[in-house]
């Protein structure tokens, strides 16, 4: 277990974390880094961030969005911005900087501000002193989500059971071709375009009792409820609360998959870290109770309280449309003579058939060279989540 303090202009804040893990087939990989800094040297502008990363058909994915996600966020956010502007601009940052390989659960925490990005179906779940357990992502398995199965058929693709002899159906929703039980993540190339990296983001303020996050992979949630997760570990310190979430899954369900699970506590600096043994009497966190909220894909940018006060909701937004998510604003590095995709992050030059986008929130056709620009990859994917069959892009001469 660890302790960290984050200085910020709203309050200092304790952070506490911890992981546990149990391997089925070494695909699950995490990151942690409590000692970020906006400015470099400036203690003053740190913050947190934490990740699963629960990787299919081999590890390179995971590893590879493991070492370059962060930096591609990062360098996607302008600089020389206040904390303010900061925190507005990550939500967005968090959709372009996606690059390539896996299913994440990216959270970011600066001060009391939490901001969480995810594709696939790992999850992350607030548990506060308020009486509610809020559910900060969305899964994406088209057994569980019909706005993606709408979607991916709506692209052209098929969603349905693998058949076996005799005609029969088994297994989770799967998307064809390809035959993945997701409809988001990162990378996948070669299950075609209906499979999208763009997250859905959850923004979210906390009051300053402060709050449990339990991040995890499916391999907890496919035996544990968010309700069950959040009780089976009240009371405890990170480092305790991380194995009791994986000793639980493992006693519901046996070691079916990769079992991760990361649990940070978000603490006022003048209340007291839990020790690493339970206390007998009550403590602060045993005193959560249950809730549960439910969740839509809307743009709340309109601040809004929860019903008991605790949790401020400034930013959600789940929709699989490109455009709408990044704005005609999106900075591009055009000085340089390369056009950045506004997805993948790479410089491009215009041979390399990077394509004009126009419309509402792209770039005028008077005006193309205003961006965002795509490539040709990227392109087919914006088409896709869309739901526009492949076509012939509009390449740069």
């Amino acid at each position: 277990m660890q302790q960290w303090s984050l200085g910020n202009v709203d309050t200092l804040t304790n952070l506490s974390q911890a992981e546990a893990a149990l391997a089925k087939k070494g695909e699950d990989y995490f990151l942690i880094k409590p000692d970020c800094e906006r400015v470099p040297g400036n203690p003053e502008t740190s913050f947190s961030v934490f990740a699963i990363f629960d990787g299919h058909n081999g590890i390179s994915a995971a590893i590879f969005a493991k070492e370059n996600l962060l930096g591609n966020v990062l360098s996607a956010i302008p600089q020389g911005i206040n904390r303010e502007e900061w925190l507005q601009a990550l939500p967005r940052a968090l959709v372009a900087g996606e690059t390539s390989g896996t299913t994440v659960t990216f959270v970011v925490i600066d001060g009391w501000t939490v901001t969480v990005a995810s594709v696939g179906d790992s999850r992350c779940i607030l548990d506060t002193q308020g009486g509610v357990v809020s559910l900060l992502t969305v899964d994406h398995r088209l057994e569980e989500n019909a706005e993606e199965r709408e979607r991916v058929t709506a692209s052209g693709g098929e969603v349905g059971r693998l058949n076996v002899f005799g005609g029969n159906e088994v297994g989770p929703l799967r998307c064809w071709p390809g035959g993945l039980c997701l409809s988001r993540s990162i990378g996948d190339t070669d299950v075609g375009e209906f499979i999208v990296p763009i997250p859905h983001v959850k923004q979210v303020k906390l009051s300053n009792s402060g709050g449990r996050l339990i991040i995890a992979s499916d391999g907890i949630w496919d035996a544990l409820s968010s309700d069950m997760a959040a009780k089976s570990c009240r009371g405890l310190p990170a480092e305790l609360a991380a194995k009791l979430v994986v000793k639980e899954a493992l006693r519901s369900r046996g070691l079916k998959d990769d079992t991760t699970c990361l649990v940070v506590d978000i603490i006022p600096s003048d209340q007291p870290v839990l020790p690493s043994t339970p206390m007998k009497k009550q403590n602060a966190l045993s005193s959560f109770l249950f809730g549960k909220r439910s969740q839509t894909s809307t743009n709340k940018t309109t601040n809004k309280l929860s019903a008991v006060g605790v949790v401020e909701e400034l930013f959600e937004e789940g929709s699989a449309m490109l455009a709408e998510r990044l704005g005609k604003d999106f900075p591009m590095n055009t000085n340089s003579g390369l056009f950045k995709c506004a997805v993948c992050q790479v410089d491009q030059p215009p041979a390399e058939g990077l394509t004009v986008n126009s419309g509402p929130f792209f770039s005028p056709a008077s005006k193309p060279w205003e961006g965002p620009f795509l490539c040709t990859n990227c392109r087919k994917k914006k088409d896709a989540m869309e739901g526009k069959r492949s076509g012939r892009p509009t390449v740069l001469a």
